[in-house]
């Protein structure tokens, strides 16, 4: 395994990702900032952040896929919500939850951090990921 998750005791705990990734390997792979667009550039899941938060989420899966990775093999993911507010976190978990399993993100996620913005890309991007990831 090139990538180890843990929380180290002393580290708050429970929280939906892991504080800490220790990645051994040569080739870094990074993931450029995935939003709710299909490869045709169809917007999904317009106004609804948990279906943008999966929709991202498998975005980056396929280009982490292109690359010979998975999401295994990620160190760390920074996600970017506009106009973020604490109360948005049921949705913004319901998004990543919808689609672990199918992208086989493990949960708790990699260590991530998330981003309040105001404006991304376009006015109906309600998020943004990107991905960094190590293989051998």
């Amino acid at each position: 395994m090139t990538v180890q998750y843990f929380t180290p005791e002393g580290m708050l705990q429970p929280v939906p990702y892991h504080h800490v990734a220790m990645g051994t390997g040569t080739k870094h792979v990074h993931v450029s900032g995935q939003v709710a667009r299909r490869a045709d550039g169809t917007p999904v899941a317009p106004g609804d952040l948990a279906g943008q938060v999966a929709q991202v989420l498998r975005n980056t899966s396929v280009g982490l896929t292109g690359a010979g990775a998975s999401f295994a093999d990620v160190l760390r993911l920074t996600f970017y919500v506009t106009r973020w507010s604490p109360e948005k976190i049921g949705d913004f978990m319901a998004g990543v939850e919808a689609v672990a399993d199918e992208i086989g993100l493990r949960l708790p996620m990699p260590p991530a951090s998330l981003i309040g913005v105001e404006y991304l890309f376009e006015p109906d991007v309600l998020v943004e990921v990107e991905a960094t990831a190590l293989l051998d």
